[in-house]
């Protein structure tokens, strides 16, 4: 979507406890902070004002991306020291029950709440990246102009409609990203939730009809998680979690990923009638049981290995 459509403004919400990789023009690249519509060179890129992120995280990023002079941090963006990070692997409960990435997230986010913790206000090596993001995104809006927000993990980490307390330390909905951001809801025309072919999650917590490792790694599911190096543990897709988010984020439009993992034989595909009968018919049994459309079909690791099935390619306020 950022790379093909015309969005001004790309803005990242979240920390950095949650990873994505991107496999583009013959590189593997790993973010954690710099959002992903980097790959489209005439988008601004915005991290929001409730993200959570160390600067030396977000500086490698800037970095790696080539993003400097592009990008900006909201001026109440709040900062995680390593003091945090030391808070937190301390924590059993944290790091061995609930399965923490220990990037110290959580105790950023205590001090947040606290009113302890520090912004990128605070810091002068950020004083050239700092910005309002709301400003910048209602400004967009009123000019006509797209602007994509990326949220991150599943809402099954909401620390509000989670799996509690096997969650992180934010609302991860729709509902909080905008909220993050700076955007009211009004403002939306598309929801697009994220959903793989297969379940995954890495940590402690329930995972309904949850696959032996044997039988992950005969399947070819086997993932090791971005930010911490860990396997993810995997299910098979689960329809009743997946209703649940579609209604809780008001979603619109579904992408489903992996689906070359499930169906090898349609790695690569990016036009709908390539796919086989088998996969079609898993695409048709999401959008019947879940009622809405499935848009976009994830097809391998590569950022063009996408069916697109959108009607419209959109430029939309949000």
């Amino acid at each position: 979507m950022s790379r093909n459509d015309n969005y001004k403004l790309a803005v990242r919400t979240g920390s950095i406890n949650a990873g994505h990789t991107l496999v583009y023009g013959g590189r593997e690249i790993k973010l954690r902070i710099v959002p992903c519509a980097f790959v489209n060179k005439s988008t601004r890129l915005l991290v929001g004002a409730g993200a959570l992120y160390s600067i030396e995280t977000f500086m490698k990023e800037v970095e790696l991306t080539g993003t400097r002079g592009r990008i900006g941090v909201d001026v109440n963006s709040g900062i995680i020291l390593p003091e945090h990070m030391a808070r937190e692997r301390k924590d059993e409960f944290l790091m061995k029950e609930v399965g923490s990435t220990g990037s110290g997230v959580g105790s950023a986010m205590v001090d947040r709440v606290s009113r302890l913790l520090k912004m990128a206000k605070d810091f002068e090596e950020l004083k050239p990246f700092i910005t309002d993001v709301s400003g910048e995104v209602q400004d967009c809006m009123k000019d006509g102009g797209g602007v994509l927000i990326e949220g991150t993990q599943g809402l099954y980490l909401s620390l509000y409609h989670g799996g509690y307390p096997f969650v992180t330390s934010r609302d991860v909905s729709a509902s909080g990203v905008c909220s993050e951001v700076g955007v009211g809801p009004k403002d939306v025309d598309n929801v697009i939730v994220v959903f793989k072919s297969y379940v995954t999650r890495v940590g402690g917590g329930p995972l309904e009809r949850e696959l032996p490792e044997e039988e992950v790694a005969r399947r070819g599911w086997v993932e090791i998680a971005s930010v911490t190096g860990r396997k993810r543990r995997a299910a098979p897709f689960n329809y009743e979690l997946a209703g649940r988010a579609v209604k809780i984020n008001s979603a619109t439009q579904i992408a489903l990923t992996k689906l070359d993992t499930v169906f090898p034989e349609c790695k690569g595909m990016t036009r709908y009638d390539g796919l086989s009968d088998r996969a079609k018919g898993f695409v048709k049994e999401v959008e019947k049981n879940l009622g809405v459309p499935v848009t976009i079909i994830g097809t391998g690791p590569g950022t063009l290995d996408v069916v697109d099935r959108r009607p419209v390619v959109t430029s939309s306020p949000a």
